[in-house]
Protein backbone atom coordinates (compact mmCIF):
# COMPACT_ATOMS: atom_id res chain seq x y z
CA UNK A 1 0.00 0.00 0.00
CA UNK A 2 1.32 3.43 -0.86
CA UNK A 3 0.00 6.93 -1.30
CA UNK A 4 1.40 9.46 -3.74
CA UNK A 5 1.24 13.23 -3.84
CA UNK A 6 2.80 15.77 -6.16
CA UNK A 7 6.09 15.76 -4.24
CA UNK A 8 5.94 12.72 -1.96
CA UNK A 9 5.56 8.97 -1.88
CA UNK A 10 4.16 7.52 1.34
CA UNK A 11 5.10 3.86 1.32
CA UNK A 12 5.91 0.80 3.41
CA UNK A 13 9.17 0.90 5.33
CA UNK A 14 12.36 -0.50 3.80
CA UNK A 15 15.44 -1.71 5.68
CA UNK A 16 17.43 1.25 4.36
CA UNK A 17 14.99 3.66 6.05
CA UNK A 18 16.08 2.61 9.53
CA UNK A 19 19.36 4.53 9.67
CA UNK A 20 17.99 7.91 8.55
CA UNK A 21 14.95 7.36 10.78
CA UNK A 22 17.12 6.52 13.79
CA UNK A 23 19.30 9.58 13.15
CA UNK A 24 16.24 11.79 12.80
CA UNK A 25 14.76 10.34 16.00
CA UNK A 26 18.00 11.06 17.89
CA UNK A 27 17.74 14.76 16.96
CA UNK A 28 16.50 16.68 20.02
CA UNK A 29 14.84 19.37 17.88
CA UNK A 30 12.90 16.81 15.82
CA UNK A 31 11.82 14.96 18.97
CA UNK A 32 11.10 18.01 21.12
CA UNK A 33 7.33 17.53 20.93
CA UNK A 34 7.39 13.73 20.64
CA UNK A 35 8.55 12.76 24.09
CA UNK A 36 12.28 13.23 23.58
CA UNK A 37 14.98 11.47 21.61
CA UNK A 38 14.89 7.72 21.16
CA UNK A 39 17.62 5.15 20.69
CA UNK A 40 18.23 3.12 17.55
CA UNK A 41 16.64 0.14 19.30
CA UNK A 42 13.54 2.20 20.07
CA UNK A 43 13.43 3.28 16.41
CA UNK A 44 13.44 -0.41 15.43
CA UNK A 45 10.49 -1.00 17.79
CA UNK A 46 8.64 2.00 16.30
CA UNK A 47 9.00 0.63 12.77
CA UNK A 48 7.97 -2.88 13.87
CA UNK A 49 4.92 -1.47 15.67
CA UNK A 50 3.79 0.48 12.62
CA UNK A 51 4.30 -2.54 10.35
CA UNK A 52 2.21 -4.67 12.73
CA UNK A 53 -0.47 -1.97 12.77
CA UNK A 54 -0.63 -2.01 8.96
CA UNK A 55 -0.91 -5.79 8.85
CA UNK A 56 -3.62 -6.01 11.52
CA UNK A 57 -5.55 -2.74 11.20
CA UNK A 58 -4.75 -1.51 7.69
CA UNK A 59 -3.26 1.70 9.09
CA UNK A 60 0.08 2.83 10.42
CA UNK A 61 2.83 5.38 9.88
CA UNK A 62 4.11 5.38 6.30
CA UNK A 63 7.71 6.13 5.44
CA UNK A 64 7.85 9.42 3.50
CA UNK A 65 10.05 9.56 0.42
CA UNK A 66 10.66 12.80 -1.46
CA UNK A 67 9.99 12.23 -5.18
CA UNK A 68 12.66 14.65 -6.38
CA UNK A 69 15.61 12.69 -5.01
CA UNK A 70 14.04 9.55 -3.46
CA UNK A 71 15.32 10.62 -0.02
CA UNK A 72 13.68 9.33 3.15
CA UNK A 73 12.42 12.42 5.01
CA UNK A 74 10.16 11.08 7.73
CA UNK A 75 6.94 9.33 8.60
CA UNK A 76 3.24 10.12 8.59
CA UNK A 77 0.13 8.08 9.14
CA UNK A 78 -2.72 6.92 11.30
CA UNK A 79 -2.45 4.81 14.43
CA UNK A 80 -4.76 3.95 17.28
CA UNK A 81 -4.25 6.71 19.85
CA UNK A 82 -2.52 6.06 23.16
CA UNK A 83 -4.87 4.30 25.57
CA UNK A 84 -3.71 6.47 28.49
CA UNK A 85 -4.89 9.68 26.84
CA UNK A 86 -8.22 11.01 28.15
CA UNK A 87 -9.82 11.12 24.67
CA UNK A 88 -9.17 7.40 24.02
CA UNK A 89 -10.20 5.50 22.05
CA UNK A 90 -9.36 7.52 18.96
CA UNK A 91 -7.47 7.33 15.66
CA UNK A 92 -4.43 9.60 15.74
CA UNK A 93 -2.78 11.26 12.77
CA UNK A 94 0.87 12.00 13.29
CA UNK A 95 4.00 13.03 11.44
CA UNK A 96 7.73 13.21 12.09
CA UNK A 97 10.04 14.88 9.59
CA UNK A 98 13.77 15.34 9.43
CA UNK A 99 14.76 18.91 10.22
CA UNK A 100 16.07 19.34 6.66
CA UNK A 101 12.48 18.81 5.42
CA UNK A 102 10.85 21.41 7.69
CA UNK A 103 9.18 24.54 6.36
CA UNK A 104 8.36 23.21 2.90
CA UNK A 105 4.79 22.02 3.42
CA UNK A 106 5.71 18.32 3.38
CA UNK A 107 3.91 17.55 6.68
CA UNK A 108 0.68 19.09 5.41
CA UNK A 109 0.99 17.40 2.02
CA UNK A 110 1.62 13.98 3.55
CA UNK A 111 -1.08 14.35 6.19
CA UNK A 112 -3.70 15.40 3.62
CA UNK A 113 -3.02 12.20 1.68
CA UNK A 114 -3.22 10.15 4.88
CA UNK A 115 -6.50 11.79 5.91
CA UNK A 116 -7.96 11.12 2.48
CA UNK A 117 -7.00 7.46 2.82
CA UNK A 118 -8.45 7.29 6.31
CA UNK A 119 -11.79 8.76 5.33
CA UNK A 120 -11.84 6.88 2.03
CA UNK A 121 -10.33 3.38 2.11
CA UNK A 122 -10.58 2.94 5.89
CA UNK A 123 -14.04 4.49 6.19
CA UNK A 124 -13.17 6.46 9.30
CA UNK A 125 -15.68 9.04 10.52
CA UNK A 126 -13.18 10.98 12.64
CA UNK A 127 -9.42 11.52 12.91
CA UNK A 128 -7.83 13.30 15.86
CA UNK A 129 -4.48 14.91 16.55
CA UNK A 130 -2.98 15.99 19.86
CA UNK A 131 -0.02 18.18 20.68
CA UNK A 132 1.32 20.47 23.35
CA UNK A 133 -0.56 23.76 23.41
CA UNK A 134 2.73 25.60 22.82
CA UNK A 135 3.64 23.53 19.73
CA UNK A 136 2.54 26.19 17.27
CA UNK A 137 4.08 24.56 14.19
CA UNK A 138 2.13 21.32 14.56
CA UNK A 139 -1.02 23.22 15.44
CA UNK A 140 -0.61 25.23 12.23
CA UNK A 141 -0.38 21.97 10.25
CA UNK A 142 -3.54 20.71 11.96
CA UNK A 143 -5.36 23.88 10.99
CA UNK A 144 -4.09 23.70 7.38
CA UNK A 145 -5.52 20.16 7.30
CA UNK A 146 -8.93 21.62 8.12
CA UNK A 147 -8.95 20.14 11.61
CA UNK A 148 -10.74 22.10 14.30
CA UNK A 149 -9.76 22.45 17.90
CA UNK A 150 -11.91 20.54 20.36
CA UNK A 151 -11.37 22.71 23.45
CA UNK A 152 -13.79 20.60 25.50
CA UNK A 153 -11.30 17.74 25.42
CA UNK A 154 -7.97 19.54 25.91
CA UNK A 155 -6.14 17.89 28.79
CA UNK A 156 -3.02 17.79 30.90
CA UNK A 157 -0.64 15.15 29.55
CA UNK A 158 0.15 12.85 32.47
CA UNK A 159 3.60 12.16 30.99
CA UNK A 160 4.67 15.64 32.15
CA UNK A 161 4.80 17.19 35.65
CA UNK A 162 2.01 19.60 36.60
CA UNK A 163 3.84 22.84 35.78
CA UNK A 164 5.77 21.58 32.74
CA UNK A 165 5.34 23.79 29.65
CA UNK A 166 4.36 20.80 27.49
CA UNK A 167 1.75 19.38 29.87
CA UNK A 168 -1.19 21.40 28.49
CA UNK A 169 -2.35 19.40 25.49
CA UNK A 170 -4.76 20.49 22.76
CA UNK A 171 -7.03 18.23 20.75
CA UNK A 172 -7.88 18.75 17.09
CA UNK A 173 -10.40 16.71 15.11
CA UNK A 174 -11.44 16.24 11.51
CA UNK A 175 -14.66 14.58 10.42
CA UNK A 176 -15.62 12.81 7.24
Amino acid sequence: MKLETERLILRPWRPEDLEPFALMSADAEVMRWLGGVITREQAVVYVARTELSFSTLGMGRFAIERRADRAFIGSCGLMPGHEGIPIAPYVDIGWRLARSAWGRGFATEAALAVMGDGFGRLGLREIAAVTAQINLRSRAVMERLGMTRDRRHDFGDPAYPLRHAQRRTVVYRAHC
